[in-house]
């Protein structure tokens, strides 16, 4: 017969992370999926989420803060999706097909936004 000891072992590191991981959740408010709503496809999208991801690690931003894989239902199936803070959602706008009408709309509002503050 053995004995098997089992130390319960605190990890403060780790209960700190997953805290953060989900307070940073609460600040993520939009979901990749959200822009097949205006017009963007499945392959658009992905393709611009892969793209504004690129650009936030080049750019130093903590990735964890804006970009969370996640599942969500859409047309009764299960979808790899992406929860975006407002950050996000906007790098995935404006990396999204430039042919799209609301791709084009929102870059011009951002400059016109950056344009005005200047």
């Amino acid at each position: 017969m053995e004995t098997t000891i089992f130390i319960k072992e605190f990890r403060q590191l780790d209960s700190i992370a997953r805290f953060m991981d989900f307070y940073h959740s609460l600040q993520m408010n939009y979901l990749a999926s959200d822009l097949l709503e205006q017009g963007l496809s499945p392959q658009q999208i992905t393709d611009a989420v892969i793209k504004a991801i690129n650009v936030g690690k080049v750019s130093g931003l903590m990735m964890k803060e804006h970009f969370k894989p996640v599942f969500s239902g859409f047309n009764n199936q299960i979808i790899n999706d992406c929860k975006l803070s407002h950050l996000a959602y906007g790098l995935v706008l404006l990396n999204a097909d430039v042919k799209l009408t609301v791709v084009g709309n929102f870059q011009i509002s951002v400059l016109r936004s950056h344009i005005n503050r200047s």
